[in-house]
C-alpha cells in the first residue's frame, strides 16, 4: 500500500454540519416535496445556477433570478436568499481536532465548493488557518467533481492522488478521487468517519 502523505478534508457536511438538514427543515415549513432543493442542484449539475455560483460565473443577484427559475419549471417556488442562509452550518469539534492531530504528521488540506460571499466568522477562519492548503471552487474556476480540481490539491500539496485520503459527505465527489487513486471516506457519521480515517492512518485522532 502506498504511504499517506496527505489528508484532504471538505468543509460543509465534514467540518461543518451537513445543510441537508437545514433544506430538510425549509422544505417541510415551505410545503415543499422532501428532498427538493438537493435534486434541484443534481439537475444540470455542471450548468446550473449552483455550479455556475460555486465557479463564480454569476453573482449573487443573478444566482438567485436563476436558481428561483429553476425551482420554478420544477413545478414550485422558493426564495434563494434563505436557501443560501441555510448553508451556515456548526462546527464539529471532533471533526476539528482531527486535523489539528493530521497536520502533526500529514499535509492537510480543505476542498470546498462554495461561492464569494459576506466575510467569514472568526471561528471559519480559525478551522481555515489549520490547512497547509484551501482550494475554493469559487477561486479556482472548477469544482468537485470535476478531476482537475482534485489535481490542484494534490499539485500544490506536491503530491500524487495515490497518497491522499479524502473525507466528503457526497459520492458523487469521492468517485473521482477514488478513480484517481485517492482513499476516500464517505461522511454520513462523523464519528464512523473518524474510525475509519485513524484505521487508514495508524494514528489516534480522538481522547
Amino acid at each position: 500500500m502506498t504511504e499517506v502523505k496527505a489528508v484532504l478534508w471538505d468543509f460543509g457536511g465534514v467540518i461543518l454540519s451537513s445543510p441537508f438538514e437545514a433544506f430538510a427543515r425549509y422544505e417541510a415549513e415551505q410545503g415543499l416535496p422532501s428532498g427538493f432543493i438537493r435534486r434541484l442542484n443534481a439537475t444540470n449539475p455542471d450548468a446550473n445556477a449552483w455550479a455556475r455560483l460555486e465557479r463564480s460565473e454569476v453573482g449573487i443577484e443573478e444566482f438567485c433570478d436563476l436558481f428561483e427559475a429553476e425551482a420554478k419549471a420544477a413545478g414550485h417556488t422558493l426564495d434563494a436568499r434563505d436557501v443560501i442562509t441555510l448553508l451556515a452550518g456548526e462546527i464539529r469539534p471532533a471533526m476539528v481536532e482531527a486535523v489539528r492531530r493530521c497536520r502533526r504528521l500529514f499535509k492537510t488540506a480543505c476542498l470546498t465548493n462554495n461561492f464569494v460571499a459576506g466575510e467569514r466568522s472568526s471561528d471559519t477562519l480559525g478551522v481555515l488557518e489549520l490547512f497547509d492548503v484551501v482550494v475554493e471552487s469559487s477561486r479556482v474556476g472548477v469544482r468537485k467533481p470535476d478531476p482537475r480540481f482534485y489535481r490542484i490539491a494534490c499539485d500544490e500539496l506536491g503530491i500524487e492522488p495515490r497518497e491522499a485520503v479524502f473525507l466528503d459527505d457526497l459520492g458523487v465527489n469521492l468517485k473521482p478521487a477514488r478513480a484517481m487513486g485517492m482513499t476516500t471516506i464517505k461522511v454520513d457519521e462523523p464519528d464512523q468517519a473518524l474510525t475509519e480515517l485513524e484505521a487508514v492512518l495508524g494514528l489516534p485522532l480522538r481522547d
